[in-house]
């Protein structure tokens, strides 16, 4: 498959250091005007002075669209722009995926591998879970958000991927037979990352930064822990509460790294696209495993594959937290890719970037629902 160039634009880059605080535009110069404000007209409510979001637009590798609408932190006005960082929530998936497919290709782990090889701590209930189920929500496992322990409901306490792993030590049933029904898991790939750590020899956030991040030029990418990383341009998240927008950037949860800890820019996710044409990070084998639909879900027009949702022609994720709502939506037969990333709860963006994708491939009105 050919090499998908990416073309930003050095000016394009600079521009957006100085965002207004409604709307950052810095689209590159053959980015059509008319369209442009048809985009802004669907992204009025990020726009103004309350929590904002990032929005990318790429076709055949090049950024028709790349802009920054309100605020990334309200406390201090920072305004939201193409190298704001938003936790991905579940959009970490595709990551998570990609690091154990990473393995695979080096022989250090395979996808069949039982999960028990290599978090033998696990009860006997999750003996013949494989790490291919986890990937596809095959597994079974039960979700940690259900039985989490009562010193996690203080919002100040936080779970890890090895707090999960302890809960899971203690339930020794799985909602059904490992591989024979779909139930997405956040539990599965907080298990992936742990996976990770054991067949490389290094923490995730690690592994993450070195075979992927760096190598892609994604270098204010991080999965985030506290007290150990720092997120460079960080939006904070914010909810609306009696008639108010209220901080609440972390939850108990948000410090699991496997199933949603990963902060990224859509300048950065736009180098993390552009890879996924090609060999450079994942072989054509991978990527195959990756965007096949390996089992349907619980809606009747989507598949999963490892780490992507698969509707119609489009491979899509989205990523939800408290305070953060993302989506990425990927036509890879049209080399079009919309990302759309936000730090407010409301409103829900994956149909808004169904919307923007239309105006630029008119003919694929209703592909990606």
């Amino acid at each position: 498959m050919r090499t998908i160039t990416l073309t930003l634009g050095l000016s394009a880059l600079i521009a957006g250091c100085a965002a207004a605080p409604v709307s950052s535009t810095t689209d590159p110069a053959n980015a059509d005007p008319a369209t442009a404000d048809r985009v802004d007209a669907l992204m009025r409510d990020y726009a103004g002075d309350g929590p904002g979001a990032a929005l990318l637009v790429l076709r055949d590798g090049q950024a028709v669209v790349r802009r920054g609408y309100g605020r990334a932190v309200l406390e201090d006005g920072a305004a939201a722009t193409p190298q704001t960082n938003y936790r991905l929530a579940s959009i970490s998936k595709q990551f998570t995926a990609a690091a154990v497919l990473l393995l695979a290709q080096d022989g250090k782990l395979g996808l069949d591998d039982p999960i028990k090889r290599w978090l033998p701590s696990l009860p006997k209930a999750a003996d013949a879970i494989t790490l291919r189920q986890i990937l596809s929500h095959t597994s079974g496992l039960i979700d940690y958000e259900d039985v989490m322990p009562p010193e996690f409901d203080d919002r100040d306490r936080q779970m890890h991927d090895r707090d999960v792993l302890r809960v899971l030590e203690g339930q020794n049933r799985t909602y059904f037979i490992p591989g024979q029904d779909y139930r997405y898991s956040n539990s599965g790939y907080a298990l992936l990352a742990l996976t990770v750590e054991k067949a490389s020899g290094k923490s995730f956030a690690a592994f993450l930064r070195e075979r992927i991040f760096l190598p892609l030029g994604m270098r204010h990418t991080v999965a985030y822990e506290r007290g150990l990383s720092e997120v460079a341009h960080r939006a904070y998240g914010y909810s609306f509460e009696q008639r108010r927008w209220t901080r609440t950037d972390q939850s108990p949860t948000s410090a699991v790294l496997g199933d949603g800890g990963i902060y990224s820019s859509i300048d950065d996710l736009a180098r993390w696209d552009a890879a996924l044409y090609d060999d450079r990070l994942l072989s054509d084998a991978s990527r195959r495993l990756a965007f096949s639909p390996h089992t349907s879900t619980d809606l009747a027009d989507v598949a999963y594959g490892y780490g992507w949702r698969i509707t119609g022609e489009t491979l899509w994720h989205s990523g939800e937290s408290i305070g953060f709502r993302n989506v990425i939506v990927r036509y890879p037969q049209r080399r079009l890719t919309v990302v759309l990333l936000s730090n407010r709860n409301d409103p829900e963006p994956y149909r808004l970037a169904l919307r923007i994708a239309e105006l630029y491939l008119p003919d694929a009105a209703g592909a990606g629902r």
